[in-house]
């Protein structure tokens, strides 16, 4: 009987942070009507961060992003339009002096989809071959701990603060010394839903048996929907972090609201604001992805969501206020489905 419910299918119909989006969201979309009656536009939140284009919700570079940050909070990076030959990209990673392994991904997208970690020249020639968008390349930021940030200030107020903060634990295996990798990720249910993913990625290794205790990580992202798990440390915003956090997102112009994706060498430094690289930010379209830990209920979850869009609500409201426009619904159509057609490539291909 446990194996029979150790299924893709029934992983997913018995832990709510796998099921689709549009049916976790559907019964509090009522609310989200309401504050778009009350800010008299269902686009409100495109003016929650003047600087990014549509304030993050939807079709924002993250080139254009990166441009916005100072430089020393985040990973050396390289910008390239799809189809850049090979000899390019190498010289513009020897000039900027980055050394392998690097990270590809497009310059837009979410849900880390088309991120890969390429090893060599020969894997970021491949990635180059099947990206059919502009892409980055990026240092390899080599901190074990990964934590995504939410942060909210309302415009003109002194200090911003931290909303949320979910740890992300990536898809990592511990040898057993008789299973092999495939094993492994099966009777994992987290890993098991990864199977496809992790298999083409690592082709015959999947075979291959770790040493008792020896730990091998096979999705270095610390992305939910390529089987991290997000667990809650909104604890952990204690004063000390509140004020590197804000000292460094005021440096980000007009940054108002979203999410900052961090990779970072221990809590102290995080502290601090040292030995720190932020990986994405993310603006007015991030989830409060805290909501995924297991231990939260669905209810929890609405409950976030709807705090996190009452913020949200009066952050652009108040920009608005300000002189920010929000953008119509008609005028956003073209980017929607410009996304959609670059999410639907990118997800037919494998990474």
């Amino acid at each position: 009987m446990k194996r029979y419910f150790n299924t893709p299918f029934f992983i997913r119909l018995f832990n709510w942070e796998y099921w689709n989006s549009t049916i976790v969201y559907a019964p509090i979309y009522p609310y989200y009507a309401w504050l778009a009656l009350k800010a008299r536009s269902f686009m409100f939140l495109t003016a929650a961060n003047p600087l990014i284009k549509n304030g993050g919700f939807i079709m924002e570079s993250k080139k254009d992003v990166y441009d916005l940050i100072p430089p020393q909070y985040y990973p050396a990076t390289l910008y390239f339009e799809a189809g850049t030959p090979l000899e390019i990209v190498s010289r513009g990673i020897e000039e900027k002096s980055l050394t392998f392994p690097l990270i590809a991904k497009p310059d837009i997208g979410e849900r880390g989809l088309a991120v890969k970690k390429v090893n060599n020249v020969a894997e970021l020639e491949q990635y180059i071959t099947h990206m059919p968008f502009a892409f980055l390349v990026q240092e390899f930021v080599s901190y074990e701990n990964e934590v995504g940030i939410f942060y909210c200030k309302p415009p003109g107020a002194a200090r911003g603060f931290i909303s949320g903060i979910v740890n992300k634990e990536p898809v990592t295996i511990v040898g057993d010394g008789l299973s092999t990798l495939e094993q492994l990720v099966r009777v994992n249910p987290r890993y098991l839903l990864q199977l496809d993913h992790i298999a083409a990625q690592q082709g015959e290794q999947m075979r291959s048996v770790l040493p008792v205790g020896e730990s091998l990580v096979l999705v270095p992202y610390g992305n939910h929907s390529r089987g991290s798990k997000f667990t809650d440390h909104t604890h952990r915003a204690t004063d000390k972090l509140n004020e590197s956090i804000d000292r460094i997102c005021s440096q980000i112009p007009q940054f108002y609201y979203g999410r900052l994706d961090v990779r970072f060498l221990s809590w102290e430094a995080l502290e601090r604001g040292e030995n720190i690289s932020i990986i994405e930010v993310n603006g007015s379209g991030s989830e409060p992805t805290h909501i995924y830990d297991p231990e939260h209920s669905l209810l929890f979850a609405w409950k976030e969501i709807i705090r996190h869009w009452d913020l949200l609500y009066s952050i652009s409201k108040e920009n608005n206020r300000r002189g920010v426009k929000y953008i119509k619904l008609s005028a956003l159509r073209s980017d929607i489905n410009a996304f959609k057609q670059i999410d639907a490539s990118l997800s037919a291909r494998v990474w």
